[in-house]
């Protein structure tokens, strides 16, 4: 099953239908072992909005962007159309789209959504997805979720078993 959808297909929802979808909630991430501070951080993220669409980073950015540690396996641990599959189950998330870029400031751009919305560990002149947002006026949201997992930790502790 294919779990990937186009920017410009989602363009066309969101145009054809502004009323569903607009104020528009996006984020993005690796999601790569799903645990309870992605559910909580999703489930925040589309309360902010009528409608939430997920950017996935593509296998390849993934490991681009967390590269092999010692003593760890490389990432993502599960394939991008799993974790698409995995997101797009979630009553919370709309759309999934997969990117193979590091940043989502491409999707961004294009989608314009209201509220862009990242965790609480960033800060927004770390976030190399600001400046697209604040160009054309969009909100951001850093979302703090406490909970002590990631999915780095949940590998570690598999690890040591």
């Amino acid at each position: 099953m294919n779990h990937r959808y186009k920017l410009d297909q989602i363009q066309q929802e969101i145009a054809a239908n502004p009323e569903k979808w607009r104020p528009l909630v996006f984020t993005n991430g690796c999601f790569d072992i799903l645990h309870a501070g992605h559910i909580r951080y999703l489930k925040s993220a589309a309360s902010l909005g009528k409608s939430l669409v997920v950017g996935l980073n593509s296998d390849v950015s993934v490991a681009k962007i967390k590269p092999a540690k010692v003593g760890l396996p490389p990432r993502p641990i599960n394939p991008e159309q799993e974790r698409a599959e995995i997101l797009e189950a979630l009553r919370v998330v709309d759309r999934v789209i997969i990117f193979e870029e590091t940043t989502a400031s491409k999707i961004i751009e294009k989608l314009k959504p209201e509220i862009y919305v990242k965790g609480g560990d960033y800060n927004i002149n770390s976030l190399p997805e600001a400046p697209v947002v604040q160009a054309y006026g969009g909100e951001i949201k850093l979302v703090k979720i406490s909970i002590g997992t990631s999915t780095t930790g949940i590998i570690e502790r598999i690890l040591k078993c």
